[in-house]
């Protein structure tokens, strides 16, 4: 590593996330950004975007972006790195296409992408991907020079990633009766996928049986459960779970979901359990609303004490990471040798997706990527 705070070749970090609706009339308009192209009737749309509307038609998402902006720059600032960090999201604005226009404009030309997603996936990493082939795209049809994107690794095993998930579970566990305490179980939650996009996750040497997706997760887990047994000494029984299934009922998706392994541990005699949602950035809308309200409702019916952890958000260990995550790249870009800092059995994520990972249904360019048409 160089011993200056120095991103070179990078001129900018890029924010790159979701996007949700800010108020009770964008939530359809959102909605039909997000299910573009799949022929969905606005009527459905609204009966889904009824979770949206019991929250005042606002997704926490936007402002959690913003509270990690704030940290990133101010991280950024406290350790002397001179970096500007935009936002753009892929389904609601700021739009990605008018941020790297901003970027464009501004003369940024070398620019590192941070997705607010942590694992290896087609939604979670290659669509993210698709969208920024789209934008570079639409700079050149309006004439502009499109600047050229790399994306952070995968940081699912950072150590600023994994600590804040660590310490919000031993809070969790604190909150609990005393007397169920100890024998509360971990349920710790993701984004169920249909099995074909999780068998299909990641370089190709690594597909089948939920592939990197699942690996990767069960990685995260297992860091999380064998921090929180070195510090309170219990041995806590922990499960890998899904929530927030979408699409047709007769496509296989990961399971079990959440709602299901809460009475399933009920019937078993467990006194209590923690939520851990590990496979998200932060409280979005499928946290609130899948955990904090439908399986929380799920545990109170079964009078189940149950506690959700917080997720890592603007955590500044997070927005440290980040940090360790673009110099490392930038470091590796400048042909300097490199360790990657990682946890767990897996060890550091490739920098480069490489050509088969992650496939869509329908082939699209990707940037960011060794098969990226904006090398």
């Amino acid at each position: 590593m160089r011993d200056a705070l120095d991103a070179t070749p990078y001129d900018a970090l890029l924010l790159l996330s979701f996007g949700g609706p800010e108020g009770p009339d964008d939530v359809v308009p959102f909605l039909e950004n997000v299910t573009r192209g799949r022929g969905i009737p606005k009527e459905r749309l609204k009966e889904v975007g009824q979770h949206y509307f019991l929250f005042g038609g606002v997704s926490p998402i936007n402002d959690q972006n913003r509270a990690l902006l704030d940290a990133l720059r101010k991280d950024f600032a406290g350790h002397g790195l001179d970096l500007p960090v935009y936002w753009g999201n892929r389904n609601w604005a700021p739009y990605l296409t008018d941020t790297l226009r901003e970027m464009a404009a501004d003369g940024r030309r070398r620019i590192l992408v941070l997705a607010t997603s942590a694992y290896a996936s087609y939604s979670g990493c290659r669509q993210y991907r698709e969208n920024l082939a789209d934008a570079l795209a639409a700079l050149e049809t309006e004439g502009l020079e499109p600047p050229r994107v790399d994306k952070l690794r995968h940081y699912f095993n950072h150590p600023g990633f994994v600590e804040p998930m660590v310490e919000g579970v031993l809070r969790s566990l604190a909150d609990l009766p005393e007397d169920v305490r100890d024998g509360a179980h971990l349920a710790f939650s993701t984004h169920s996928i249909p099995i074909t996009a999780a068998d299909a996750s990641g370089p190709v040497e690594e597909h089948g049986d939920g592939g990197a997706y699942v690996k990767q997760h069960l990685d995260t887990a297992r860091l999380v459960a064998d921090a929180v047994r070195e510090r309170t000494g219990v041995d806590h029984p922990w499960q890998l779970v899904y929530q927030s299934r979408s699409g047709a009922p007769h496509i296989p998706w990961l399971e079990p979901d959440i709602c299901d392994h809460l009475e399933e541990r009920h019937a078993a005699g467990v006194p209590a359990v923690v939520m851990a949602p590990i496979g998200f950035v932060s409280d979005h809308m499928e946290v609130l609303y899948d955990l904090d309200t439908e399986a929380t409702a799920k545990a109170r019916e079964l009078a189940l004490p149950v506690r959700r952890s917080a997720t890592v958000g603007a955590d500044p260990r997070f927005a440290a990471a980040i940090r360790e995550l673009v110099l490392e790249r930038a470091a590796a870009e400048s042909g300097l040798e490199v360790t990657p800092c990682a946890l767990g059995a897996l060890g550091a994520s490739h920098d480069l997706c490489p050509v088969g990972c992650c496939p869509a249904r329908a082939p699209k360019p990707a940037a960011a990527g060794a098969d990226s048409p904006y090398a």
